[in-house]
């Protein structure tokens, strides 16, 4: 059987860096093409002047305006509800001349409303909501938007753009793709950002000057996001110090990671990067080819991947040799040059979560990470981090079963969650010198981020680099007893374990790590879950072949890899391929 390579579904690099209206509008489709698949739809088209100056009110639907040069002479008008019936009675729309309004009904939050209205470019956009989300996409020449809590988002030109961004009963949260003029206080709470991008004369006399675009957004407690996918926005936007955790991104040269923690807090972003040298080494963590090396038939790179082999039952398959796997790349057959044996160690880093949500169960903790180090290979190299609202390393690599012990004894917990920051502080920082090595993460937390400066897209792209597995062990807090350490006589309300579960971002993110990665996630409802996870990350982690082999892909290339396994009934799971070094 053949076994593809899966990427996730995320953005590349240079497209997180640079927004464009296209990726915004097929996203907004997807949304509601998803949306639409069990959902009442209305949808109609109105015949209108080359522009128009549209506005829609509407109390709790997400408003999506995308302004585009194919939308000539027309506005199309396209919503759905998970909920209710909805129909022109619902959504109101009246043309007069150039001027559209459209007025949607009130509904419950469960039969809100959400539609994408069409118009044609240079038009002008006024939309006023309450908790509804705004997406403001394409070449308008105005966009005048008021929410109460909703999430502003604009993707437009910035060529000539005016902006003026307030905020009335709330600190500022905002994300721009450009740096933005400072805050201004003003009196009785309100906070403005204001100014203007571009509007320089052209350098030929001959040059269009460009179009001016003017946005106007007010809103109580909103978060405003300026040319960013609302994707990589991380769940607090204050501006605020750099973590160590930030800080050691920022050091590893890691660009989309460095510019993601850059967009959150600008100034102090700036502040500490004028205290750096410039970097010297790559500023990604992809291994690149040796100067005047290049890649062909004659001097191929290697290029190396995890694979797990389990039978037709799930039991793991050992003693696999090269000769017992085919690897196809881009559909040519390349050759396995090495087949790393099982009994080769593993450098694995193991992840606590110690935020407040398990402030008060911190025994319990040092009790989960000591059973895990008794569980894992006594051959494997271990290094323990902790993180809360920062990252702590309680121990670097060491085989020393006892000193890990020892070290656990020295967490602090209590805080906020930054998961993704700790993840991106060991794929930038504890793992890059580890590079081509076995490298694993197991992380015991519950899922559930809300501090990190790193947005989860992010960590998914620097993680398919990496060549790291990841395997998640999420347990619902409130599954961890009162007292600590869990006694035989300590049991839990069996009526209360029916409503002990995972946020649902949070399954659906682990699962995304374990895939992203090659590994495997396992949600934890009972306390024997947790042994009975470690018993098999342990299996897991001793059946995961490493396998090199000689690759013709341009070195910056993004090759689709095929697998055989040459045994009956063998199937194969994948982690991303990463560079080695050439010999």
């Amino acid at each position: 059987m053949l076994y593809q390579i899966a990427r996730p579904a995320s953005f590349s690099r240079s497209q997180s860096r640079n927004i464009n209206s296209g990726v915004v509008i097929g996203l907004l489709l997807l949304v509601i093409a998803v949306n639409s698949a069990s959902a009442q739809t209305y949808s109609r088209e109105m015949d209108t002047p080359a522009k128009v100056s549209l506005s829609v009110k509407s109390r709790n639907g997400r408003v999506s305006v995308i302004a585009s040069d194919d939308q000539k002479n027309k506005v199309t008008i396209e919503a759905s509800s998970a909920g209710a019936v909805v129909d022109s009675t619902v959504v109101q729309a009246v043309a007069k001349g150039s001027s559209i309004v459209i007025e949607v009904s009130d509904r419950s939050d469960k039969d809100r409303i959400d539609m994408i209205v069409r118009i044609p470019s240079r038009s002008k956009v006024k939309v006023e909501t309450e908790a509804g989300a705004v997406d403001v996409v394409g070449n308008v020449e105005s966009a005048e938007v008021a929410t109460n809590t909703g999430t502003i988002h604009a993707d437009v030109p910035l060529e000539a753009l005016k902006f003026s961004f307030r905020w009335t009963a709330s600190k500022p949260r905002y994300m721009s793709d450009v740096e933005l003029p400072e805050i201004k206080e003003k009196a009785a709470g309100v906070s403005t950002i204001s100014g203007k991008l571009g509007e320089k004369e052209p350098k030929e006399e001959d040059s269009p000057k460009p179009e001016r675009v003017q946005l106007d957004f007010v809103t109580q407690r909103g978060v405003v996001l300026l040319n960013v996918d609302p994707n990589m926005a991380p769940a607090d936007l204050r501006e605020r110090p750099l973590t160590e955790a930030a800080r050691a991104i920022v050091r590893s040269g890691d660009s989309q990671l460095i510019d993601a923690i850059r967009k959150v807090s600008p100034k102090m972003f700036g502040d500490y990067a004028k205290t750096l040298p410039p970097h010297e080494k790559e500023p990604t963590l992809h291994r690149l080819s040796a100067p005047g090396q290049f890649v062909s038939k004659l001097s191929p790179q290697l290029l190396r991947f995890n694979a797990s082999v389990t039978d037709r039952n799930g039991r793991a398959i050992g003693g696999m040799k090269e000769s017992d796997f085919t690897v196809y790349e881009n559909g040519v057959e390349r050759q396995v040059t090495n087949v790393a044996l099982t009994n080769e160690p593993f450098n694995l880093v193991l992840l606590l979560d110690v935020s407040g949500s398990v402030e008060e169960r911190i025994d319990f903790i040092r009790k989960a990470a000591r059973d895990f180090l008794k569980t894992a290979s006594r051959q494997d190299s271990i290094a323990i981090i902790s993180f809360r609202d920062d990252i702590q390393v309680i121990s670097n690599f060491s085989t020393d079963r006892q000193l890990l012990s020892q070290k656990l004894e020295d967490i602090d917990a209590g805080g906020a969650t930054s998961l993704y920051d700790a993840l991106g502080y060991v794929l930038a920082n504890t793992l890059k010198q580890l590079r081509g090595q076995r490298t694993a993460i197991v992380v015991l937390s519950d899922g559930d981020d809300n501090k990190s400066f790193l947005p989860f897209p992010a960590i998914l792209e620097a993680l398919t680099e990496s060549g790291a597995l990841v395997y998640p062990l999420y347990v619902p807090s409130g599954l961890i007893p009162e007292g600590s350490v869990p006694k035989p006589e300590i049991t839990i309300d069996p009526l209360r374990t029916r409503y002990l579960t995972l946020t649902t971002r949070a399954h659906e993110e682990g699962k995304k790590l374990a895939e992203a990665s090659g590994g495997v996630y396992y949600p934890i409802y009972r306390l024997e879950d947790l042994q009975r996870a470690y018993d098999d990350v342990v299996v897991q982690l001793r059946t995961a072949y490493t396998i090199t082999y000689a690759s013709n892909s341009v070195p910056s290339g993004n090759p689709r890899v095929r697998v055989r396994a040459n045994r009956d009934g063998a199937s194969v799971r994948l982690s991303p391929v990463v560079n080695v070094a050439t010999p």
